[in-house]
């Protein structure tokens, strides 16, 4: 017997949407996730302006620190700091955030089952059964996969990747003089393997620091994440969490959907390409997924992702191949009025990267960087010392 209307696999950002937009229509909805919340999470926590829109509403979110301030380093030299008036970035802990979506979608009326490994599942014209390791098959007309872009969902409907980068990261527990010289302040370090980048997010008695880089340079990403922390002044401080994921960017003409199988967030290979920011991606996609399944048109979902979220990635591609050609310059265009209004504008949700790159000064900026030849890195012999300290 069918049981449930929607199964959810994945209990994160996407699975949770999805869970809270179905089961706040009506739709019976029944999560499962093989971890069990609160769970620590591999991930920055920057919250941008359009991840706050999309849980508006529907959670208070747990921000330790709102930044209003950005240091930019290119491999730890030629340092500028811009500010701007209101915040730009929310600094959350993914377990607790994930932890306040959890509640959300329960009090909309979807179950919600932890500890639980799926193990496969297969689909006939009247639903889905999804395969536990226990032994037991769940039965649901419709099913969100949301467990990553590695999980079973996204095997099933065959979700071809573009961009595979590694990104390691630590948790870092600092003093409180360490404490106030973070507070209100993130720092952007565009790294010296190309397309990387380095980042220190403020989250009160901690520090998230980490590096992200494309997948097949894993020694050069690691050797760049020790410099940088050493470059710090934070080597000696023993991390609460010391992790590293892959992050999966689709292709283009990659599916959304098999049959009665939708695939949201990580698991559809949803993120931006440029900064490889996910948690935005999952939210919304994860939303639409939900509402695709209460309205009963699952080519909705399709249409809404293509029409919604794919711009935005195909201009994030645009700016990743930019950028690594030319970090250099594309430093110094930051620090142009034209350059730190781009960066606002997506932190603060006020325009993709889509209609971003269609403004004038972005587009001549663009077209300069494409005349130059890639920059080659300087070898470690050639280095001049880093900056070790960060203007006020």
């Amino acid at each position: 017997m069918i049981t449930w209307d929607l199964v959810v696999v994945g209990a994160g950002p996407a699975g949770l949407s999805a869970a809270h937009a179905a089961a706040g229509a009506g739709v019976r909805t029944l999560v499962l996730d093989r971890a069990v919340h609160p769970r620590y999470k591999t991930c920055g926590g920057g919250l941008i302006g359009t991840s706050l829109t999309a849980v508006a509403g529907r959670i208070e979110v747990p921000a330790h620190d709102r930044v209003d301030r950005v240091t930019f380093t290119r491999d730890g030299r030629r340092a500028f700091t811009r500010r701007h008036r209101t915040p730009l970035v929310a600094m959350v802990r993914r377990d607790e955030f994930d932890d306040r979506l959890r509640a959300a979608a329960v009090a909309a009326g979807a179950e919600l089952r932890e500890g639980v490994a799926v193990r496969g599942f297969d689909q006939d014209p009247d639903g889905v059964r999804v395969r536990l390791a226990d032994g037991e098959t769940v039965r649901a007309r419709t099913m969100v996969g949301a467990d990553g872009s590695s999980g079973v969902s996204s095997r099933h409907v065959g979700v071809r990747f573009r961009q595979v980068d590694l990104g390691l990261e630590r948790e870092l527990p600092v003093p409180p003089a360490e404490q106030r010289r973070w507070r209100g302040r993130l720092l952007l370090d565009w790294g010296d393997v190309p397309g990387s980048y380095a980042w220190v997010f403020p989250k009160g008695s901690s520090l998230t620091v980490g590096v992200i880089a494309a997948r097949g340079e894993g020694e050069r990403t690691r050797e760049y994440l020790r410099r940088f922390v050493d470059r710090l002044g934070l080597s000696g401080v023993e991390a609460e969490h010391d992790s590293g994921h892959l992050t999966r960017c689709r292709a283009e003409d990659s599916p959304l959907r098999h049959g009665r199988v939708l695939v949201a967030g990580d698991a559809a290979g949803l993120l931006e390409p440029w900064s490889r920011e996910g948690i935005s991606y999952a939210l919304r996609s994860g939303a639409l997924a939900g509402a695709a399944v209460a309205a009963g048109d699952l080519d909705r979902y399709e249409r809404n992702v293509r029409d919604q979220l794919v711009p935005s990635m195909r201009a994030g591609h645009r700016l990743l191949e930019v950028f690594e050609r030319r970090p250099d310059v594309f430093h110094a265009l930051l620090a142009t009025p034209a350059g730190w209004g781009m960066f606002v504008r997506f932190c603060q949700g006020r325009a993709g990267f889509d209609r971003t790159l269609t403004r004038a000064p972005v587009r001549v900026g663009l077209a300069l960087l494409d005349r130059l030849p890639p920059v080659r890195p300087r070898s470690p012999a050639t280095r001049a010392e880093p900056v070790t300290t960060l203007p006020r």
